[in-house]
This record gives structure tokens, sequence and C-alpha cells, in this order.
């Protein structure tokens, strides 16, 4: 699991993260003016009912006998038509915001999901899926949920603070004064506030993706824990990472919440303010109940958007934070570009070649020292040797998924680092140990390489790989639909799935990492035949631990600390009275 980094960090860029934000919203700036239009006349229809409230108010005070209640009817009846049509207009903008935020959600999905597809293979060794996942899913739909509404928010509550601004200097200066002397104070708050709570939602969104990513490690790994009766073990672990998770989520939430209450704390004791100084000026003669009523309608419109944008902050800072996570992936560095010499491996032989090859996943700790080997081309070559001797690194190496720190690798005499990387995958078809299937039909699983496959190849391929029978016994045949991650077939049924999905595929080489490992002692040895005659005349490698599956091999490479130590086949091997040997021996003994 990774290490749990619980220290809070600064973002590194508010305004780049929030200029990349805005820049998603470009290809919807001329709905967003609409929208902004409409959040105009919806504001201004809601700033007209505070004057038709005093003008109203100004009527009733007329005293008795000198009431116009037909004026009073008419202003109440406009109050009425205002606010209803600026509710309408209002419930718009949100159907509106939230179609533009679930695009610019689906495009930033989308976007995240082509990045990930580019990415080397280093990246998601070094990275939990869960924590991926995370950023693809929570950390998107908080984005979502915050450009859905805080963009309207922020909108209205500008031409709100505005409007109610104007129409209180031209109601009364003195009132207006007091009202703005608090405006500082609102500032203030706000930013101290957000250099509080910034970097805790940071906390909180990567507190998320690490409970997410041991969650998915420990659902794909349930039998295990079952198995080794390790549940108390793993409970205690996931509880001290919910705990930390909900304490990130308590930390934030803690300093988000106390905005909103303290800016009304603010706003409330403005009001007390007025109301002592309208008092006075309307005992002076200065001002009537009408305008003093209007005065307070407005104030409080006013103090409203301040109250409600210093809440659009909190949740801001939530949005800014998930997106310096998901933008993180977005500027993660891809897979080096082909050189612009680089030539397609194209009418590939099958000749492999390795001179002084070393490689290390991490710099000082080399996996591969000094890797020398000749593989002729329609050759079965079997690659054996300890745990950690570097098997799988040859394998990562020959399919480009990382390049060698020196020396060089040839096909057909080709180096492949100057070969577009994508013929050189090409050229390799393979199964590995840790089967992959996914939810779709059997057809469809074998079809996968081959997208134009016929039912006639398909059911060729399945016959081939010993598999054809347990399909047909099944209710739909090539029909039966394989549920999410194959858990309604057995491990060497799905085995058996990507070998015939290997075999359908038209590649010249093929590479087998422990191809066999789920399949019992017959089924295995049909397969070998049925692999030896459909790779005549095509390159194999084969990754092998039990090396009574590879005797037949036409070629041996026997790895140790990264060289390979001997070479040759079985026979040749096993006169020698070497290394290769004392592994054969081993077995048996």
């Amino acid at each position: 699991m990774a290490r749990r980094d619980t220290v809070m960090k600064k973002p590194k860029d508010t305004r780049g993260t929030l200029r990349r934000l805005l820049r998603y919203l470009g290809p919807w700036r001329y709905v967003i003016l609409g929208v902004a239009f409409l959040s105009l006349i919806s504001n201004l229809l809601n700033l007209w009912g505070p004057t038709l409230a005093g003008s109203a108010i100004r009527e009733a005070a007329a005293g008795p006998g000198k009431v116009n209640f037909d004026a009073v009817r008419q202003n109440a009846l406009r109050m009425l038509l205002c606010y209803v049509g600026s509710s309408l207009l209002g419930f718009g903008i949100s159907l509106i915001m939230t179609l533009v935020s679930k695009r610019v959600a689906r495009q930033m999905r989308q976007d995240v999901f082509d990045k990930l597809m580019r990415l080397p293979v280093g990246y998601f060794d070094r990275h939990q899926a869960g924590d991926i996942i995370s950023r693809i899913s929570y950390d998107i739909d908080v984005i979502s949920t915050s450009m859905a509404t805080d963009i309207v928010q922020i909108l209205s509550s500008l031409i709100t603070v505005v409007g109610s601004l104007i129409m209180m200097v031209a109601i009364s200066l003195p009132l207006s004064a007091l009202t703005l002397v608090t405006i500082p104070v609102s500032v203030l708050y706000t930013v101290h506030m957000r250099k509080k709570t910034q970097p805790r939602f940071a906390r909180r969104s990567k507190s998320y993706g690490v409970m997410n990513g041991f969650v998915e490690e420990m659902l794909s790994g349930q039998k295990t824990i079952l198995a080794y009766a390790y549940e108390n073990r793993v409970n205690e672990r996931f509880d001290g990472i919910n705990r930390e998770a909900a304490d990130a989520f308590s930390d934030a939430e803690h300093y988000g919440v106390t905005i909103g209450p303290t800016m009304t704390a603010i706003n409330n004791l403005t009001l007390s303010l007025i109301g002592l100084l309208g008092g006075v000026l309307y005992l002076r003669g200065i001002i009537d109940l009408g305008r003093i009523s209007s005065f307070v309608l407005y104030s409080r419109k006013f103090a409203g958007p301040i109250n409600a944008i210093a809440e659009v902050f909190n949740e801001l800072f939530s949005a800014l934070a998930a997106s310096e996570r998901v933008f993180t992936l977005l500027d993660e560095e891809e897979e080096t570009a082909d050189a612009p010499e680089a030539r397609l491996l194209d009418n590939v032989r099958g000749n492999v070649s390795a001179e002084h090859v070393a490689f290390g996943y991490e710099p000082g700790q080399p996996i591969l020292k000094d890797l020398n080997l000749t593989a002729p081309a329609g050759k079965l070559i079997a690659i054996v040797g300890p745990t950690g001797a570097g098997k799988t690194t040859i394998i990562n190496l020959l399919m480009r998924f990382y390049d060698p720190d020196s020396g060089v690798l040839r096909i057909d005499g080709q180096e492949i680092r100057t070969s577009v990387r994508r013929s050189v995958r090409g050229a390799w078809a393979m199964v590995l140990q840790d089967t992959w299937v996914f939810q779709g039909t059997i057809f469809e699983n074998i079809a996968y390489g081959k997208e134009d496959a016929t039912m006639e190849e398909v059911v060729a391929a399945a016959k081939a790989a010993r598999i054809h029978p347990f399909i047909m016994r099944l209710p739909q045949g090539y029909d039966t639909v394989i549920s999410e991650d194959g858990g309604n077939i057995s491990k060497g049924q799905k085995q058996l799935l990507t070998i015939a999905r290997a075999m359908l595929y038209d590649a010249p080489m093929l590479i087998l990492d422990e191809a066999t490992s789920n399949v019992d002692t017959a089924t295995e040895r049909e397969i070998q035949r049925a692999m030896r005659e459909l790779m005549r005349d095509r390159t194999c490698f084969v990754i092998a631990h039990r090396l009574s599956t590879i005797e037949h091999a036409d070629q041996i490479l026997v790895l140790r600390g990264g060289d390979v130590v001997e070479q040759g086949t079985h026979r040749q091997l096993m006169a020698r009275n070497g290394f290769y040997r004392r592994l054969y021996a081993a077995q048996f003994d």
C-alpha cells in the first residue's frame, strides 16, 4: 500500500488551477453569457421588490382615512410578480448550468482517461488504482458540483451586491456609510479563512484517495484475507485509514462551516446598527418608514450575497483542491514520444537480440546488469531463473514498457528504441500469469485483439486452446456474458480464454509469462502441443518456473543476478551440470 501522507500542503498554483478550470468552460462561454444576462434580469426583478415593498408600507402608513388601498394592492401584486419571475428565471439558470457542468465533467473525465492511456506502465506501478479512480470519480464530481452552483451564485451575488448598494445610497447616504464599514472586515476574514481551509480540503481529497486505494486493494484480495484469517488486522488498518479520512474531513469542515455563521454575525451586527441609526433619523424627520423598510430589505440583500460568497469560497476551496489532484495527473509525464527518425517495425521475422543491456526500476538498483542473448526467429525461447533474476523485466523491455538504461535491444537487427513503439508492441501477443478478462461475451473477450474476427476464427482459437468444449456447455455458448473480472468462471478457464485470445491475435512473436500456471498438467501438455503447432515459424518467449514444462524449448536462457549465465537446450544444460541442473533437481527433490 502506498505511504500515507498526512502533511497538509498548500496548493502550488491556485491561480493556474483556476485558469485551467475556466478553459474547460471556454466552449460554453456564449451559454454562460446568456446565463449572465438572465441572471441580471432575475436579480433586477428581485431588487425591485424592496422598492415596491417600501412604497406599499409608505401608503399603508399614511394614517386612518388616508390609505390608498389600490396603491398598496398594486404594489404588493407587482412585488409578487417580480419575485415569481425572478424565481422562474433562477430555476431555468440552474437547469442550464447543471447541463453545462455535466458536459464539462464528461470532457474532463474523458481527458483524464485519455491521459491514462498515454501514461507509461511505470506510473501504474507507482500509484494505487483506488487513488486514480478517486481522481476520476470523486474529485471530478466535486468540481462538477462547484461549477453547477458556484458560477451562478457568484454572478447573482455580484449583481445583487452592486444593485443593493446603489439603491441603499439612493435611499440614505448615512445608513449606507454605516453598512460599508463592515465590508473590509468581511473581506479580511474571508481571505484569512481561505489560507486556513484550502490546504485542509487538499488533505481531505488526498486522504479519500488513500482510502479508496486501500479498499480496492483489499476487495481484490478478499479470498486471500479470508484464507489467512486476516480480517481483524485488515479491519484495524482500515480503521486507522478511515479515522484519518474522517479527521481530514472534519478538520476541513470545521473551518469551512465557521465562515457562514461568522459572516451572519457580522451582518446582524450591521443590521442592529442600521436599526439604531435609522430610528434616530426617523425621529428627526430625515427619513420616513417606507424608506427605512426599503433600506433594511436592501441591506439584507446586500449582506446575504456577501454571506453566500463566503459559502461559495468554501466550496471553491474544495473544488480547487480536487482540481489540483486532477491536473497533477493530467500533467504527468507521458511515454516518451517516438524519435523523429523512428521507423515502423514491419515484416517481422522474429530475430531478437540483446547486447550489454542494463536496467533498473529505481536509480542505483539494477535488475539487469549485463544482459546478452540471442533468440533466432521461429524458435521457442524459455527464460528461467530464481525469483528476482529479471525474467519479467526482460519481457517489459521487449514490449517497450520500459527502455534500457544502457545497451541495445534489437528485433530483426533494428534497435527497438529507434522503432515506432506501437509497431514494436503490435509485433507481440502476450499471455500473463495474472489473467485479465472484461465484462462482455466470451466471443468479445477472445476477439479482443482482432476487431474483425469471425466466429470461425474465434472457434478455431478456442479449440486450439482446449476451451471450446467448456464454452459449448454454457447455455449461450460464445454469447455467454462473463461478469466483471471473470468472477463466474474459474482461473484456469480465464487463462485458457487469454491463451485463445493470443492465438487469434495475428502477431509474429508471442510472450507467455507463466501462461499455464492455472491449468492442470494434462491440459497444459495439450496447450503446449497446440501452441507449438500454432507458433511454428514464430518466435515465442516463455517464462517458466516449472522447468518440466519447457524441456522441449529450442533454447533456454538461464538468468541469475540479472545476467544470462547459461544458454542452450534442456539436454545441453543438464549435461553441463551447472546452475540449471541444480534448479531442475531442486524442483524434483
